[in-house]
């Protein structure tokens, strides 16, 4: 991919994942504006050089700076990148609308569904946005080991092919890759109801069924998003590739993932908030787990994991009443 000039980019909501992807684009040759909503948030990191709530030992480079100001992070900007928790994505995604100019494109590293009405993100975003460009990035990328520089590979998939090239661009460097894809709901589902399995496999971890049972969640899992993604419109290939079975392994296997400590957590006896407060940061499936539920029940789709993981969190069923149920099912052919 060709060297690009230098881009301003208003990269909004200052979370983990947020400044990893700022320290990325910097290191990248970029000036990044990191907004974030809380202004004590902000002052914290200027006083300190580090995002040192969420991301802490990683200084904040000169290309870099924080401003609690939506107007100040936009004013000027080339690129625009949301990084926010999903139920705050309809809110923030209106706001940069109105206020950014109507050729340039929106993008977001968001991964979930709308909390209220189960929607894709894109879907809220063409609401406010109408038809400006849109990307969607997603992959197997803990904010950890990007800030670290470790190698690391993305999707960028959006509406417009051009403007994926001009995100992934702007990604793309040293040890990260991104690639490129037009299907933006098969991406999407993929980061949003992954989170959901992680729960159940940091369940079956946490009460101790061993590699067997983990292997078997990740593999069926699989097939619930593969279901409902299609169902959607999804394509196939799309659950088979970094932003479905990459991201899925990674967040079910790997005690980085907050969606796997929550069903860790559940699994030692701890309640969704006594976990919530111990992990001290957005458990995005928690959420998810709500929308994947009323999608499935929707679209008429058999997500049996996922209604289980529900259930344990909506339902206050216990994680070893949730297993048994997964258990004692009928069984059936593995295809068809």
């Amino acid at each position: 991919m060709s060297a690009r000039p230098p881009a301003d980019i208003a990269l909004l909501g200052p979370g983990s994942w947020g400044t990893a992807l700022g320290l990325l684009l910097c290191a990248n040759g970029h000036r990044v504006r990191l907004w974030g909503h809380a202004s004590e948030q902000i002052e914290a990191i200027r006083r300190d050089g580090e995002n040192r709530r969420f991301l802490p030992g990683f200084p904040i480079p000169s290309a870099m700076t924080a401003t609690a100001s939506l107007e100040e992070a936009l004013d000027g900007a080339s690129d625009c990148l949301i990084v926010v928790p999903s139920h705050a994505f309809e809110q923030v995604v209106a706001r940069v609308a109105e206020r950014l100019p109507s050729a340039l494109g929106i993008a977001w590293a968001t991964k979930g569904l709308d909390a209220q009405s189960g929607q894709l993100l894109h879907a809220i975003a063409q609401q406010s946005t109408g038809e400006r460009p849109l990307a969607v990035v997603s992959g197997p990328s803990f904010a950890l080991e990007v800030a670290r520089g470790l190698p690391t590979a993305v999707s960028v998939a959006s509406n417009d092919a051009d403007f994926a090239s001009r995100i992934a661009g702007l990604l793309h460097g040293g040890r990260f890759r991104a690639y490129t894809s037009t299907d933006m709901i098969g991406v999407e589902v993929c980061g949003a109801a992954k989170n959901v399995l992680a729960i159940a496999t940091g369940i079956a971890d946490g009460l101790g069924f061993g590699a067997n049972t983990r292997a078997a969640l990740i593999t069926r899992g699989l097939a619930e998003l593969i279901r409902v993604g299609t169902a959607l419109g999804g394509r196939a290939e799309t659950f088979t590739g970094l932003a479905g079975l990459g991201d899925l392994v990674l967040t079910c296997t790997d005690n980085q993932s907050r969606n796997r400590r929550m069903g860790l957590a559940l699994a030692g006896g701890r309640s969704v908030a006594e976990a919530k407060t111990e992990i001290g940061q957005e458990v995005e499936g928690v959420v998810t787990a709500l929308a994947v539920h009323r999608l499935s029940e929707r679209l008429g789709i058999e997500m049996p994991i996922s209604a289980q993981v529900y259930r344990v969190l909506y339902e206050d069923i216990s994680p070893a009443e949730a297993t048994r149920a997964l258990l004692e099912r009928e069984p059936k052919a593995e295809f068809g």
